[in-house]
Order: structure tokens, then sequence, then C-alpha cells
């Protein structure tokens, strides 16, 4: 990109040279050098706009998995409590069936 800035620039340079000349500007040199000015600008242009798509789709925690860690963490502890329930009301019905 940088390289594409440093061409740009010295093709302004040269049109600036150009038109400066003592003999006056040569119109096939000033026609060139616009042109490769223009496509140049262009071209920067272009790479600035997928640089920016690229940066706006970029997303840096898609691969994370700490909200599904977490997720699957509570419904462990949920399992865990809903046992221990169950563990105890297990133990009531058994002690209830030893004493009838």
């Amino acid at each position: 990109m940088w390289k594409r800035i440093v061409k740009v620039l010295e093709l302004a340079g040269g049109m600036m040279d150009e038109l400066a000349s003592t003999t006056g500007p040569r119109k096939d040199m000033v026609q060139n050098n616009c042109l490769e000015f223009m496509q140049s600008i262009k071209d920067i242009q272009v790479s600035l706009h997928d640089e920016i798509r690229s940066a706006c789709e970029y997303r840096p925690f898609e691969k994370c998995d700490y909200g599904s860690r977490t997720a699957n963490e509570i419904c462990y502890r949920k399992v865990e409590f809903i046992l221990s329930q169950f563990d105890g009301m297990k133990q009531t019905i058994d002690d209830y069936h030893t004493i009838v």
C-alpha cells in the first residue's frame, strides 16, 4: 500500500515538474501522467475499501468458547443440585418404608 502511495506522490511531483517546464508541458506526457495518476488513486481507493470492509467483518471473539463453557458449567451445577434433591427424596422415601 505504501509503495502505491509513494508512486502517486512521485507521479504528482513529475506532473508539477512537467507543468513548470520552461519549454511548456508536453501534452502526451501530461496525459500519460494523469491517466497513471488516476488509475493509481483508484487502486489505492479499492485497497482501502477492501481493508475497511475486512476490518468491519473482523470478529475477535468469533471462535471464543467462553459463553458455551459458562452455560455448560451452569447446567452441570443445576444437574448436580437436582440430583442432590433426588437423593434427599429417595432417603425420605426409604426412611418412610422402614417405618411402615
